[in-house]
């Protein structure tokens, strides 16, 4: 079975209204919508927004569901200058950039409990969006994308992300999802649509904007499923 999760309504309602043979259940606040996607046993659910929400989700779908992929769906701020509104973004890693235990020695966004600082996706899943993208010419980066619990609105914040991790994009739950993923042994995906710019503009682009960056990632993510 597939985890598929997104933190808000727009970005999994279309995944939901296209499942067979559907079955829900509320666990945690959360409702995990079951069925079939594309030929493919699929567990979908709407996290929430934030690091906590899509820790819990993913944990709960490798306990309670024991998927055997996790991907995360959305939309998210462009860090890279080349994206704009409604290009993809296809993660290769993850980072927390606001995990910061600097003053005790550790680089910025260290997870002690892993000793790493980036979250690699797995691989295959990863060339294997990266060739369905190309199939279908929807422009698309590889990078990494930098989770935090905070909506980046500032070009200073955007600046900080791009030095100091390289990112090309940034969110607020695919790093804490990767974490679940990767202390559970579940190989993931982070899949992004770019809804804003992460700087003095982003509250005014992302509610223009958010429905349709969502729209092109769930669209992708229907036939991804069919992939796997």
């Amino acid at each position: 079975m597939i985890g598929i999760l997104g933190a808000m309504d727009t970005e999994v309602r279309t995944l939901i209204a296209a499942l067979e043979n559907k079955k829900e259940e509320t666990i945690a606040t959360m409702t995990f919508a079951r069925g079939t996607l594309s030929g493919k046993d699929v567990v979908v659910c709407k996290c929430g927004i934030g690091k906590v929400c899509a820790a819990m989700c993913a944990e709960i779908m490798a306990l309670r569901y024991g998927v055997s992929h996790i991907i995360n769906t959305g939309v998210a701020g462009a860090i890279d200058k080349r994206l704009h509104v409604a290009d993809t973004v296809i993660a290769q890693s993850l980072v927390q950039w606001d995990v910061d235990t600097s003053a005790l020695g550790d680089p910025i966004g260290y997870l002690s409990q892993l000793c790493q600082i980036e979250m690699p996706c797995d691989s295959e899943l990863v060339n294997k969006a990266k060739a369905l993208m190309e199939e279908k010419n929807i422009p698309h980066l590889l990078g990494t994308v930098a989770t935090g619990d905070r909506f980046v609105a500032k070009e200073e914040e955007k600046r900080f992300l791009r030095e100091q991790f390289h990112a090309t994009a940034c969110e607020m739950e695919g790093g804490a999802m990767a974490q679940a993923a990767t202390m559970n042994g579940i190989p993931f995906l982070v899949l992004r649509a770019i809804s804003d710019t992460a700087d003095e503009g982003a509250s005014m682009d992302y509610p223009t904007f958010v429905e349709k960056a969502a729209a092109v990632m769930a669209d992708f993510v229907l036939d991804f499923v069919a992939l796997l």
